[in-house]
């Protein structure tokens, strides 16, 4: 939009310079001056047109106040547009006598006063539309430091429940490990109480067991001992029996053999010369 506008009142002004030597061509020579402030009339007209297309630019990067610059760069223009029919018509009338020059003249001076005024009033919108968009990228600026900071508070939290929620499962997870654990200690301990039991009661058991097996064999070794001892005191007294029986028999033995001698003794002495 901009440099559209701005060849389009290049082109105008370029014809409106051809239209201006050809009047001068026409024009008396003493109407030379006439020449020089047509030219001027051009250049406010084209400095107005830069402006007004400065406007424009200005107008088009501002969001704020968009819809007063546009209007703004309206009027502005229309009043290029005014002051590009009264060149023109200056210019007929400068063609037509001196008093329109004249005329012509004093409305080029006009023109030019306003383009100075709608050159600066272009120039206060220029500024008001750049603090207007410095205001809006400031604001933008902190609203989207803002909205940062909220979304670093907000993924700061997450991260702080998240990390809960790992401590909280960490320390349910070591808990359950540290109940296990004791659970299976008790256990074990439980089962080694009642294997030790078990063992202490089968040693018991093997213990009497022995002790009542050893109980029987000293037992079984007394009536044993006894009985031998019975049965040496049966035989030592049939021994004994024996003994004394041979011994008797012996002494009868000996006392009918004496006897015996004696007879015979007694008989060799009592008959002498029976031989």
């Amino acid at each position: 939009m901009p440099k559209k506008a701005k060849s389009k009142a290049k082109s105008k002004a370029k014809l409106n310079i051809k239209k201006s030597k050809k009047g001068r061509r026409a024009a008396p020579p003493k109407r030379r001056k006439v020449a020089v402030s047509i030219p001027a009339l051009e250049a406010a007209a084209t400095k107005a047109a830069d402006f007004a297309a400065k406007h424009e630019a200005a107008a088009a990067e501002s969001k704020g106040a968009a819809e007063q610059r546009r209007s703004d760069a309206d009027a502005a223009r229309q009043e290029v547009t005014k002051l590009e029919t009264a060149a023109k018509k200056a210019k007929l009338d400068v063609a037509d006598s001196a008093a329109a020059v004249k005329e012509a003249n004093n409305r080029a001076a006009k023109l030019d006063a306003l383009a100075e005024k709608a050159r600066r009033e272009a120039t206060g919108r220029e500024a008001a539309a750049e603090r207007a968009r410095l205001a809006a990228a400031e604001k933008a600026r902190r609203e989207a430091a803002q909205q940062a900071k909220r979304e670093a508070a907000e993924k700061a939290r997450l991260e702080a429940i998240e990390r809960a929620k790992r401590k909280a499962a960490e320390k349910a997870e070591r808990d359950a490990a540290r109940k296990a654990e004791r659970e299976a200690a008790r256990q074990a301990k439980r089962e080694a109480a009642e294997k030790a039991k078990i063992e202490a009661a089968e040693r018991a058991q093997r213990e009497a067991a022995e002790k009542a097996e050893r109980e029987a064999a000293r037992k079984v070794e007394r009536e044993a001992a006894k009985e031998a001892k019975r049965e040496a005191a049966r035989v030592a007294k049939m021994e004994a029996s024996a003994q004394a029986k041979r011994e008797a028999a012996e002494k009868v033995e000996a006392e009918r053999e004496a006897a015996e001698r004696a007879e015979r003794e007694a008989r060799r002495t009592g008959n002498p010369g029976g031989r």
